[in-house]
């Protein structure tokens, strides 16, 4: 099962767009590298755990 992470789901200054899908555990790496990049976070267990907590399952589309 696919996971999310969304900025747009958080509070950021930036107004970021990003989204990441993929299997959890790289979405959680995923997600704290572009918070420690873009959003001047630090790589915390607490970062990370937060970033799983907020994830959600991928919605796909049904095609017709």
């Amino acid at each position: 099962m696919r996971k999310v992470s969304d900025c747009r789901d958080h509070a950021t200054a930036t107004g970021c767009t990003l989204t990441i899908s993929g299997e959890e555990d790289a979405v959680v790496r995923a997600a704290a590298e572009h918070a420690v990049s873009a959003h001047d976070q630090k790589d915390t267990l607490e970062l990370r755990q937060r970033i799983r907590e907020s994830l959600k399952i991928e919605q796909v589309p049904l095609h017709a």
